[in-house]
């Protein structure tokens, strides 16, 4: 079992774990993830490590609470133990110097992009970080953010903090004035899909992160597949990250939502009123 060190809220559905684990805080790389058990019977659930304090033999996790599980997650307070802990899982992010970057994350996307970003800037690369959500209360990780950014450009859907309008918005005002070398995108996958169909139409290279169903983590299972340039590939051992524009978004999109009505069956037993 893993020891919770911290527990901090960063919005009110999001939270920020510090959890002890020597081996993986001395192994892990950028864009490396863990898989997570909550309960003997608990479901396994990937989450990227944000961060390592290898000192410290810790690793920081950033989970939204949107399904039994990460609910079931959220629950645990500084003390607790996490059943189980597997990884550092997945490939390491490619890192090095391209030139300029555009770093575009919706959400709690910020989280793994966080670790890339910082890669990315040591390397020397120009990074520019695109932080698009909702609204202002659901931008997370800002100021860390900030530290490995040449600059940050943030976009809410209804205004409530930077500038009005989607992470797509952001993006384009950066390819329409200047040279991109690549850009990552990591967030919910329908915002994925329009990043990359619009730095497709500019021709820059995009890198994703896929945030597909798991459950071993190990490529046995097959929960996690999908099409890469018409191919089937597993995101738990070929990624997470893939050629965005090679990546049958629709396909992953469809899988995605296959669960739905099931979890929140399974969620309505614990919260009635949700």
């Amino acid at each position: 079992m893993n020891k919770i060190v911290s527990k901090e809220y960063l919005s009110p559905n999001v939270v920020k774990f510090e959890v002890e684990a020597p081996l993986i805080a001395k192994a892990r790389r950028a864009g490396h993830f863990v898989i997570v058990r909550v309960g003997e019977k608990g479901e396994r659930i990937p989450l990227t490590i944000a961060d390592a304090n290898t000192e410290k033999g810790t690793i920081t996790l950033i989970v939204q609470k949107i399904g039994l599980s990460t609910s079931k997650l959220c629950e645990l307070n500084e003390g607790d133990c996490i059943t189980d802990l597997v990884g550092p899982l997945g490939k390491a992010t490619h890192i090095e110097n391209f030139g300029t970057v555009v770093c575009a994350c919706g959400g709690v996307g910020t989280a793994p992009m966080l670790p890339i970003a910082e890669a990315m800037k040591k390397a020397g690369n120009h990074v520019i970080t695109v932080l698009a959500a909702r609204t202002k209360e659901l931008i997370i990780l800002e100021e860390q953010m900030r530290k490995f950014s040449d600059e940050i450009i943030i976009m809410t859907d209804d205004g409530s903090y930077g500038n009005k309008g989607l992470v797509t918005d952001g993006v384009e005002m950066v390819l329409k004035r200047q040279k991109v070398d690549l850009c990552v995108t990591i967030g919910p996958a329908i915002m994925m899909k329009f990043v990359s169909e619009l730095t497709k139409k500019y021709n820059i290279p995009t890198i994703a992160s896929l945030n597909t169903i798991m459950v071993d983590g190990t490529g046995m299972c097959g929960a996690c597949r999908i099409s890469v340039g018409g191919k089937t590939k597993f995101v738990c051992v070929d990624g997470p990250e893939f050629d965005a524009h090679q990546v049958d978004f629709d396909e992953m999109l469809i899988r995605l939502n296959g669960y739905k009505d099931i979890e929140r069956e399974q969620l309505h037993k614990i919260a009635p009123n949700t």
